[in-house]
């Protein structure tokens, strides 16, 4: 009976395309409600879950700002949960790409893991357990912070490859892309992993500020005078982003230094560029504000928005034709054919 409904194509779907923009829309104000929840401390205002002060809508949840932040948060994540369970029917219904069906179904599941991470990121705080230390609860912290760039990653790549560009491939070129060419664009994803994390152990630690001045430490120095674990995490994301940039415009460089390259994800290299110096920015600023809370989630937002564009710019080179060494070898014979003939 099941069978009536499943009627599954290959054809560019723009509702589906739109719904997965929209859901992903969607996730950037939840990212920025986390981020924002975080920088103000409000995260353990519930000391419940999945209810909050054991009910849906807790009373005067909306006057009091802590209280909204951290509610606010918890809605907009049931929508995500709604959304993706959406999503994934849809594409069981009516997509017949079997890698896409499976990237819904792979996004439903990192959005139930990362409300369980969610949740557990409470239960298990010290607030909850007693504990002298906060172990589990900040490790259940920074898993909860990951999962959140993961599930954008994986739903921006939904949406790339339900989009009209990928279906009909108009990003294929006739020239082939060298694979140093994708190893910069991993290089580049793995540099923002690893700098998204040491941001994420960093802010729960509250070491925001561990080094009050940018660029230079309060001595004027590079390093600073004084180490501790809070300076050291600090410091260490400055060290990241300087990696990640080097990597972003390596990455960047390539695909730009290629003609073909170039015309098929200009827009993509623009986009990254103008992300990239935005966040630097943001990065300076949430030091010079004393770590606003909007500058702090923004900087956030900004950098799970860059990942997930360099991801996104790195899937498409594998869209792309591969120059190796096998396609170089499948063209000699034809080359000295030709020769013979003459």
């Amino acid at each position: 009976m099941l069978s009536r409904f499943i009627q599954r194509h290959d054809h560019y779907q723009p509702a589906l395309f739109w719904f997965a923009v929209f859901t992903l829309c969607w996730t950037l104000v939840l990212l920025y409600a986390g981020a924002y929840t975080t920088s103000i401390s409000a995260g353990m205002v519930f000391l419940d879950w999945p209810l909050s002060n054991s009910s849906i809508m807790p009373e005067g949840w909306w006057q009091n700002q802590d209280m909204r932040a951290e509610h606010s948060h918890r809605l907009l994540a049931t929508t995500l949960g709604y959304l993706a369970i959406i999503l994934s029917i849809w594409a069981f219904l009516r997509v017949d790409r079997k890698r896409v069906r499976q990237l819904a179904y792979g996004l439903l599941a990192l959005v139930v893991a990362q409300g369980l991470l969610g949740g557990l990121r409470v239960l298990y705080d010290k607030l909850n357990t007693g504990a002298e230390t906060n172990v589990a609860g900040y490790t259940f912290r920074i898993l909860h912070a990951l999962g959140a760039e993961f599930t954008l990653c994986a739903l921006a790549a939904l949406a790339l490859v339900l989009s009209r560009r990928w279906k009909e491939r108009q990003c294929n070129l006739q020239s082939p892309v060298p694979s140093s060419v994708r190893s910069w664009g991993i290089a580049a994803v793995l540099a923002l992993v690893i700098q998204i994390t040491l941001g994420a152990l960093m802010r729960h630690a509250g070491a925001g500020l561990a080094i009050p001045t940018f660029p230079l430490t309060p001595e004027g120095g590079v390093l600073p005078a004084v180490w501790s674990t809070p300076v050291a995490l600090h410091w260490l994301h400055r060290l990241g982003a300087v990696i990640a940039t080097i990597a972003i415009l390596g990455f960047l460089g390539m695909l730009y230094g290629r003609s073909n390259t170039r015309r098929a994800l200009l827009g993509s290299i623009i986009g990254v560029i103008m992300l990239l110096a935005l966040q630097i920015f943001l990065g300076a600023a949430t030091v010079w504000t004393y770590k606003n809370p909007v500058m702090a989630s923004t900087h956030m937002l900004v950098g799970a928005l860059l990942l997930a564009s360099v991801w996104t710019l790195t899937l498409q080179t594998f869209r792309l034709p591969k120059g190796s060494q096998e396609l170089t070898n499948r063209r000699l014979p034809s080359t000295k054919q030709a020769q013979t003939t003459t």
